[in-house]
């Protein structure tokens, strides 16, 4: 009951998924990521597991479509199950189980997977992939927003939206997005809003934050002065 794209941004090495669905909090049980590791969506009757055993087999130096079929070689739900997967390398891996409701599929391409189920037909896949590609210069988040808009433009979940969740790693252990629409009339829209809001609010305050490589972080080295 849901639309989802996993991407790996070649030029920054950031990782991301994004996912909208007619289900309330699609953020906290379907898309996952793990820095120096991978993202995952994991829908349909989805198993979090997927991704909580996945991308740690993927940050061990599993590529993609062997920590899928791994962590899938231990579900005996498979056939309900709808997974897409990004390694730290681009590599992708998709599964659409044979129970999945229709219309059910997914696409690949260089460094990315879209995946959905109970769409109204592969136009929603069709139209976020080509928004995905549309312009590789753009950050890694706002290439997955529109996407996502493109997808949800098309009619995508037949029973409507009710959450979204644009989730984006970078180099550090922490997210550098993580906008979560839970309960939402127009949760793509509100996922629009807030990436503009907190762009101007939040990300200046995550340049600042301790790193591996700066432990005490420029918000603490100002203070000092």
């Amino acid at each position: 009951m849901t639309f989802s794209l996993v991407a790996r941004c070649p030029r920054t090495g950031q990782l991301g998924v994004g996912a909208i669905t007619a289900s309330v909090g699609v953020g906290k049980i379907a898309c996952h990521a793990l820095t120096d590791a991978g993202a995952v969506s994991s829908q349909a009757s989805m198993n979090p597991y997927h991704a909580v055993d996945g991308l740690p087999l993927m940050a061990r130096g599993r590529p993609a479509q062997e920590a899928l079929d791994m962590v899938l070689a231990v579900d005996p739900g498979r056939d309900f199950r709808q997974v897409g997967v990004v390694d730290r390398d681009g590599r992708v891996a998709v599964h659409t189980g044979s129970r999945t409701l229709d219309w059910s599929g997914d696409l690949t391409g260089d460094g990315w997977a879209v995946q959905g189920n109970r769409l109204v037909g592969p136009e929603t896949l069709e139209a976020t992939a080509r928004a995905f590609e549309a312009d590789p210069d753009l950050d890694l988040a706002e290439r997955i927003l529109r996407a996502l808009e493109a997808g949800e433009a098309t009619g995508a979940d037949r029973e409507g939206a009710l959450s979204g969740n644009l989730l984006v790693h970078g180099q550090e252990a922490y997210p550098l997005w993580d906008l979560r629409a839970d309960h939402a009339d127009h949760p793509v829209a509100e996922l629009r809003r807030l990436h503009g809001e907190l762009a101007e609010r939040l990300l200046p305050v995550i340049a600042q934050l301790p790193t591996r490589d700066d432990p005490m972080g420029q918000m603490v080295r100002d203070q000092l002065r």
